[in-house]
C-alpha cells in the first residue's frame, strides 16, 4: 500500500473498536474514519481520491480516480462541516484539487476515467478507453457543484473556488457526446478511438445524474428529448414487477446492486422527486428492501446472510470484482451497500453498521473504515479499500443524519432549471 502522504498536523487519527457507543457517536466514528481514506491518503500532489489502496490490475501509485474524487468532495464537505477538519484545510484542499484539474487532460470538457496524479495526463481505463468518460465526469461535477455552493464566503480563496468550478462547469461539452445530435448520450470519447466504445447511456442505473447534469448545462446543454428517447427507452428500464412484496418501478429484475440508488442521489435528493416514470423515493427505498429481504431470505443459504448482515453492490471478491445483486449473489456481502442506504432504511442499516462494527470489526474495521467486501462462506475479507465505496458511505449518512450534501445540490440554480425541462417534481423546485 502507498503511505498515506498527509502531513502529520493535518492528519486524522485512526480509532480502532470503541465499545458501547450510542448510534450517533457510532455514525460519528464510521464517518470519520471513511473520509480518512480521502484526505490522509489522498494523492499528495493532486489532492485527488486515488482509485484503491492496494496496488492491484497494474495500477501504480499514480493513478487517481475522477469520479471518486467527486465523492471524496462531498465527503470533505462533511468533514468541514462535521469539523474533523478545519475550514482553511477544506478551502486548501479544494484549491489544490482544482489547480490540478484546471490543468489535467480533458476532451471537450469532460475528464477521464483515470488520470495521474502528479502529471495530470490521461491513465487508460481500458485499450479503447484512453479519452472522455462522461459519466465519471458527471460524479465529479455532484461534488464540484455542491463545493461551489459550500464554499460561499466573500473571500479570495472561496471565490476563487467558485470562479474556477464554474469555468470547469461551463467548458463541459455535454451536447458533443451525443455524437452530432442523436437522441442519445454517449459514455465515452477519445481522440485516438473517436467514438468507437460506442455505448450508448441507457437506464435504468447509476448514470441518471449524467442526463440531469446535460439537461442543466448553461453553455453547452443537451435537449430534453434525449432523455426520453434515450435514457428512457433501455429494455431494463421499466420494470413494474414486486419483489418480495415490494413494487420495483424501474430497473433490473430485483433492482441490480444497490449503487444504482446511490451513486446519483448522494446529491440530487430523492425525497419528493418525480418525473413522468416514477418516483425515485419509491424506487430507491424499495430497491433497497428487496435487496435486504433478499438477504434475510438467503435463498443460496450463504454463511452470516441475514438482518444485520445485508448489503449486495458491486465490489472487490474472493475472484477480483463484481457487482453482486440478488440475481448476481456470490456470497459476498459489501459494507457500502448497506451503510450508503440509511437514507431508505435507518434501522436496517443501523443492525448492519453495529454488526459489521461490533461483531466483524476485527476482521473488516481498519484506517480508512471498513474494507470493501468480504465472504463468510468463503472465509475471505478485503484487505482493499475503493474510493467509490468509501465515499458513499460519508455522504449518505450525511444525508440521513442532515441532508447537507442534498440541500446544498438542490440549491443549484441549474439543477433547478434542468429538472424543470424534465418535467420533474420535487419540493426544492417550489
Amino acid at each position: 500500500m502507498a503511505q498515506p502522504p498527509a502531513a502529520k498536523e493535518d492528519a486524522i487519527k485512526p480509532v480502532g473498536i470503541i465499545k458501547n457507543l450510542t448510534d450517533s457517536a457510532l455514525l460519528d466514528v464510521v464517518q470519520r474514519q471513511t473520509f480518512r481514506y480521502f484526505w490522509d491518503f489522498g494523492h499528495p500532489v493532486s489532492g485527488l481520491a486515488r482509485e484503491r489502496s492496494n496496488v492491484a490490475y497494474d495500477y501504480g501509485n499514480e493513478v487517481v480516480t475522477t469520479g471518486g474524487s467527486g465523492f471524496g468532495i462531498m465527503a470533505m464537505i462533511v468533514a468541514d462541516h462535521r469539523k474533523w477538519i478545519t475550514h482553511e484545510q477544506a478551502v486548501n484542499r479544494m484549491l489544490k484539487m482544482l489547480l490540478f484539474l484546471s490543468k489535467a487532460d480533458s476532451f471537450h470538457g469532460a475528464f477521464p476515467h483515470w488520470l495521474n496524479g502528479t502529471t495530470g495526463k490521461v491513465v487508460p481505463f481500458g485499450r479503447k478507453d484512453d479519452g472522455a468518460d462522461i459519466v465519471e465526469t458527471s460524479y465529479l461535477f455532484e461534488g464540484l457543484l455542491c463545493a461551489r455552493q459550500y464554499f460561499n464566503a466573500d473571500n479570495q480563496k472561496e471565490d476563487r473556488i467558485r470562479g474556477m468550478i464554474n469555468g470547469l462547469w461551463n467548458d463541459m461539452e455535454w451536447n458533443w457526446f451525443t455524437r452530432e445530435g442523436r437522441p442519445n448520450l454517449y459514455w465515452h470519447w477519445s481522440p485516438n478511438n473517436g467514438w468507437a466504445m460506442n455505448f450508448a447511456i441507457r437506464g435504468f442505473n447509476e448514470c441518471m445524474i449524467t442526463y440531469v447534469l446535460a439537461e442543466s448545462a448553461t453553455r453547452y446543454p443537451v435537449s430534453a428529448d434525449i432523455y426520453r428517447d434515450g435514457w428512457a427507452q433501455s429494455d431494463f428500464f421499466k420494470n413494474g414487477n414486486t419483489y418480495y412484496g415490494h413494487k420495483l418501478p424501474l430497473g433490473f429484475p430485483y433492482g441490480g446492486p444497490l449503487f444504482f440508488s446511490q451513486y446519483t442521489f448522494q446529491a440530487l435528493n430523492p425525497k419528493g422527486l418525480k418525473d413522468d416514470y416514477a418516483d425515485y423515493w419509491e424506487q430507491n427505498l424499495n430497491h433497497t428492501l428487496i435487496n435486504h429481504d433478499y438477504c434475510v431470505d438467503n435463498p443460496k443459504k450463504f454463511k452470516g446472510y441475514g438482518e444485520n448482515c445485508w448489503g449486495l453492490t458491486a465490489s472487490d471478491n474472493f475472484e477480483g470484482y463484481n457487482a453482486h445483486a440478488p440475481n448476481n449473489d456470490l456470497g459476498v456481502i459489501t459494507p457500502t451497500a448497506a451503510l450508503s442506504a440509511f437514507p431508505y432504511t435507518p434501522e436496517y442499516s443501523m443492525k448492519a453498521l453495529r454488526h459489521f462494527y461490533y461483531d466483524l470489526g476485527d476482521k473488516i474495521w481498519g484506517e480508512y473504515g471498513f474494507t470493501d467486501a468480504f465472504s463468510e462462506s468463503h472465509n475471505w475479507y478485503a484487505k482493499s479499500y475503493l474510493a467509490i465505496d468509501q465515499g458513499p458511505i460519508v455522504v449518505m449518512i450525511e444525508n440521513h443524519r442532515s441532508g447537507l450534501i442534498w440541500n446544498l445540490f438542490m440549491s443549484c440554480p441549474e439543477v433547478k432549471n434542468g429538472l424543470k425541462k424534465l418535467n420533474f417534481q420535487s419540493p426544492a423546485l417550489n
